[in-house]
């Protein structure tokens, strides 16, 4: 990590950036107050004892007045809406061709709610191409039931992806018992299905969008299958009128029986009438999805309620895929893609890897071998979502700003200043970020654009362009729909590593001719990058209309190195005004629970939590959407009788308020 021209946090520097594990102690009495991601099980528990770390509970019995972990939990970003721009390339296809990924983010157990001290994490990035994000998870030994946590769902949320929830019977093979099954769909004395009921009264108190079910277990007979039906149906009818889904996978048939398909056919297409979409067993042929895509025509659905498996968990873009059965080079979309554990672009790295070894690997699966969504392509027979799918943004309204936060990173970074030198995740945390990466138009040298983790303006993160300048090189960052008005500025935070490249900003108010064209640029120029981050505001007093795109023009000899730290679009900026009734409660030693109520006016973007050491300086432990934290791993420094903490809401704009604090006696 490099740390030069940056201020260190000598006391305590290693100190873990919070959720920490707390450290080891000898009390065999001591609490883990570490909120965990919620699971279970319908109902029954398992024989035995519980695993180390895992916890068993009973759905039929949750409430969310007595969830201790709930206000950790729940979602804070609401769902945002999101526009299609002119495609980037010539085969993409707005309004065809869409995405759901499964992913498993941790495992069932032990999943912390608010992010972990490392790095080593799937933060997934280009939401631009997803439609659906399934939670996914569960096994017999742990829970089989899953509530995303709040990070993935203010993450997803904040670039327009709805996420699902988890429910998971497991194969016997697996641990899967039917009496779960039977357990899910029991009806009460009325005839109603309780935990119906129950899984949309979680996704509401948790903030996510719906359920994705699979019922795996084999064994059963004609009338569970009519029971499970009834119960999707009443699942689905509850949801509905609270805005959430429900997904169903091609596993048990209408009889009962668990037989994947492959396909829509007369065995499971009552499940799929009475879900909102069904996921399609990695079994497919091209005859089944096409017979798949018509019999959802003759019931009255679209063919893109229908997504095909692809199993990319251990292949990823070296998986053999019919394409042309899904999206054909020619002629409309047969049926949706759905991807199976697309966290293979982490989980397949060496041990040793680093964020920006992730984000390359990643980069490839979506974007393909170019990176460059205008030019999409490869490797091998992979074809990269962005050559099919029309991206998308939810970047709509100002005031609009990124500091290029991925959600991860190896320390955290406050005005250009290392706050923390510990490796973090928290997806919650992380920015809107560019939905085309990385689009460069230059008739030279294309130079390399990444996320880099070794210098950063705020977060963990910064823009980082490198390479040799041949001749004029516009990196497109955001297709936008932002009013201009009389007092819009845009205001960029930049710096120049070496070299010496003369940065301009480059705007389009239309969108371009026709799909893979560049829009008409209005290029100003901006300072001189200097050695140190400075921030350059432009006026735009010189246009009117709407903003389609953003942009940098970059133009310079030789090689160079230039790094954009935040990016803001704005009329006003007004700072957020402080969280109120800061208070510890909970504590056991070193691990805290906070707690706080938003001040009146509009939501914050996040907050910050940090405690101020006896010299005055500040050390970040953590950030939230939520209006609760734990902190974990603390000690007193040396003659410290009482630690201080201080919380500050996040503007949009990252501006922020004056603090609120309260003080813990050790």
């Amino acid at each position: 990590m490099n740390l030069k021209r940056r201020t260190v946090l000598l006391a305590g520097a290693a100190a873990a950036l919070t959720p920490a594990l707390p450290a080891p102690t000898a009390s065999a009495a001591a609490r883990d107050l570490r909120p965990y991601a919620s699971y279970w099980y319908p109902d029954s528990l398992p024989s035995g004892t519980p695993g180390p770390g895992i916890t068993w509970r009973s759905l039929t019995t949750w409430s969310a007045d007595t969830d201790a972990d709930l206000a950790f939990n729940a979602a804070s970003v609401p769902l945002a809406a999101r526009f299609t721009p002119t495609p980037a390339n010539t085969t993409a296809r707005a309004g065809q061709a869409r995405i759901q990924s499964l992913v498993s983010f941790a495992p069932t157990s032990a999943n912390p709610s608010q992010g972990a001290p490392t790095a080593d994490y799937y933060a997934l990035t280009h939401w631009a191409y997803l439609d659906e994000l399934v939670f996914w998870g569960g096994s017999a030994g742990e829970g089989l039931i899953l509530a995303p946590n709040s990070p993935v769902v203010d993450a997803a949320h904040r670039h327009g992806v709805p996420v699902l929830g988890t429910v998971f019977l497991p194969p016997a093979a697996y641990g899967g018992q039917l009496t779960w099954t039977r357990e899910l769909v029991r009806r009460d004395t009325c005839g109603h299905y309780p935990l119906a009921a129950r899984l949309v009264e979680v996704a509401r108190a948790h903030g996510f969008d719906g359920w994705f079910l699979n019922a795996e277990t084999g064994g059963g007979d004609s009338a569970l299958g009519a029971a499970m039906l009834g119960f999707v149906t009443e699942l689905k009818a509850l949801g509905a009128a609270q805005g959430l889904r429900v997904t169903w996978y091609d596993a048990m048939t209408v009889n009962g029986t668990v037989a994947w398909q492959g396909a829509l056919n007369s065995r499971n297409q009552a499940f799929f009438q009475a879900a909102d979409a069904m996921f399609l067993d990695f079994r497919w042929t091209r005859s089944a999805l096409a017979s798949s895509g018509a019999l959802a025509g003759r019931l009255g659905r679209s063919r893109h309620a229908l997504w095909a498996g692809v199993d990319v968990e251990s292949g990823g873009t070296g998986t053999a895929v019919d394409w042309d059965a899904i999206v054909p080079t020619t002629g409309a979309q047969v049926t949706l893609i759905g991807f199976y554990r697309p966290e293979w672009t982490r989980n397949h790295l060496p041990e040793d890897h680093t964020p920006g070894d992730f984000h390359t690997a990643d980069d490839l699966f979506w974007t393909g071998a170019s990176r460059d969504p205008s030019r999409p392509a490869g490797p091998g027979g992979w074809r990269a979502p962005a050559l099919s799918v029309a991206d998308r943004s939810t970047v709509t309204a100002l005031p609009f700003a990124t500091v290029f936060n991925t959600g991860h990173g190896l320390g955290w970074y406050e005005n250009g200043e290392v706050t923390s030198d510990t490796p973090w995740n928290h997806l919650g945390l992380q920015d809107r970020l560019p939905s085309r990466r990385w689009v460069v138009r230059t008739t030279g040298t294309r130079p390399t654009v990444a996320f880099d983790f070794a210098d950063a303006w705020r977060g963990g993160s910064s823009l980082l362009v490198s390479g040799t300048l041949d001749a004029p090189a516009v990196l497109d960052l955001y297709a936008v729909r932002l009013p201009i008005g009389p007092g819009t500025v845009v205001e960029l935070t930049h710096r120049a590593d070496a070299g010496a490249p003369r940065p301009e900003l480059a705007l389009a108010t239309a969108e371009p001719d026709g799909p893979g064209r560049a829009p008409t640029y209005t290029c100003i120029p901006l300072d001189a990058p200097g050695a140190d981050w400075q921030t350059t505001t432009v006026p735009l007093s010189g246009l009117s209309g709407t903003l389609h795109t953003l942009a940098v023009r970059l133009t310079g000899r030789g090689e160079t190195r230039w790094r954009l730290g935040r990016l803001a679009v704005r009329d006003t900026a007004t700072a957020p005004a402080a969280p109120v009734g800061l208070r510890i409660t909970d504590a056991d030693g070193g691990d805290l629970r906070f707690a706080w109520e938003p001040a009146p006016g509009p939501a914050p973007r996040h907050y910050e939590l940090h405690r101020v050491l006896p010299d005055g300086t500040r050390r970040f432990l953590g950030g939230t959407c939520q209006r609760a934290h734990y902190a974990g791993g603390l000690a007193p420094e040396r003659n410290e009788s009482a630690a201080r903490f201080e919380l500050r809401a996040v503007g949009e704009l990252y501006n922020v308020s004056s603090p609120a604090a309260v003080t813990h006696r050790w």
